[in-house]
């Protein structure tokens, strides 16, 4: 349940423990708090933390349900924020999601992660490693996670950025291809892309003016910076869903294309066979009076009558680009 559990003063890990209970009574001095991170918490389990830390309801209950949309609200002293993790799946061109649901006050912070991907262990020891941040309590767990997340987003982009180039490569290659399935398996993992990244803009332009009561107005600038990369994921994401349908486009013009040349290439075969064909069948029909039938030369000429116009057709179809 509880995957990492420390007491923080003045930007520093001073004291970890699995009593949590313990190291809450030992937030005295200003700026103490206590950062409890759960994976994948039932509702029993976080009872017992929401009841000590008096987190609402409503917000425990998103917090163990998970597959929530982004957002950021405040329950009286109680800032709740909840982000959508993304990581890539090379495999599959897959983007696969997580959750984080953070409880912030201001003498704790309470994570909840559902999802294989986005493990905080690392934003901790990060974290941890810089202590001006630290400095700023809670305010800065929020601020270190959110910009660990949004990192992740920009990671999952320049991998879907490479997905979209080969696609577009493909497209207008030489060789023929059925593009088709991917430009849309893409088209959807943009799509939840777009459900982590959209719904974030919002909370993320009022943490960055200051504006959410019970994180330090000094941790402005530092949003305003995640904010920024947030900007440019949403950006990208539009421009990659604008080329995808352009490809797709491209595509279904490159298959009609492609059958035309096939209807012409078979057309232009249909051609050279007919005058042998036509010539075969009015000496095949054996009439007594046919002048050539009595003709020593009749059987080479015909021969020689069918290749001349058939070679004749395949000159001009050559020329013509039909073969």
């Amino acid at each position: 349940m509880i995957v990492d559990c420390a007491l923080y003063r003045d930007g520093a890990r001073i004291e970890d423990s699995p009593d949590w209970r313990e190291l809450r009574t030992r937030t005295t001095e200003p700026g103490d708090f206590v950062w409890i991170g759960m994976y994948e918490p039932t509702e029993a389990e976080i009872s017992e933390v929401a009841e000590v830390f008096c987190l609402h309801r409503l917000a425990v209950e998103d917090a163990v349900k998970a597959h929530q949309r982004p957002k950021l609200e405040r329950f009286d002293e109680l800032v709740f924020v909840i982000l959508k993790t993304l990581w890539y799946v090379d495999e599959k061109d897959a983007v696969e999601t997580g959750e984080i649901a953070m409880f912030i006050g201001d003498t704790f912070v309470v994570t909840v992660r559902h999802g294989e991907g986005s493990e905080l262990h690392t934003a901790r020891e990060q974290l941890e490693a810089s202590r001006h941040v630290l400095r700023h309590g809670s305010g800065g767990v929020l601020y270190a996670i959110v910009d660990r997340v949004v990192d992740e987003y920009l990671d999952v982009v320049d991998e879907l950025v490479v997905d979209v180039d080969e696609i577009e490569s493909s497209v207008f290659s030489d060789r023929r291809t059925n593009d088709s399935a991917r430009i849309y398996v893409l088209k959807r993992e943009l799509a939840e892309v777009r459900r982590a990244v959209l719904p974030l803009r919002e909370p993320l332009g009022r943490l960055a003016t200051g504006s959410v009561a019970g994180v330090p107005d000094k941790a402005a600038p530092f949003f305003r910076d995640v904010a920024d990369h947030l900007a440019r994921v949403a950006e990208t994401v539009d421009s990659l869903d604008g080329l995808l349908s352009t490809a797709f486009d491209a595509h279904l013009a490159q298959i009609s294309v492609q059958q035309n040349n096939d209807m012409r290439k078979i057309s232009a075969w249909v051609g050279l066979i007919a005058p042998p064909t036509l010539i075969a069948g009015i000496y095949g029909m054996n009439f007594r009076h046919m002048p050539e039938l009595g003709w020593h030369a009749g059987y080479p000429f015909a021969l020689f009558l069918m290749v001349a116009i058939s070679g004749f057709l395949w000159v001009m179809f050559k020329r013509s680009g039909w073969l």
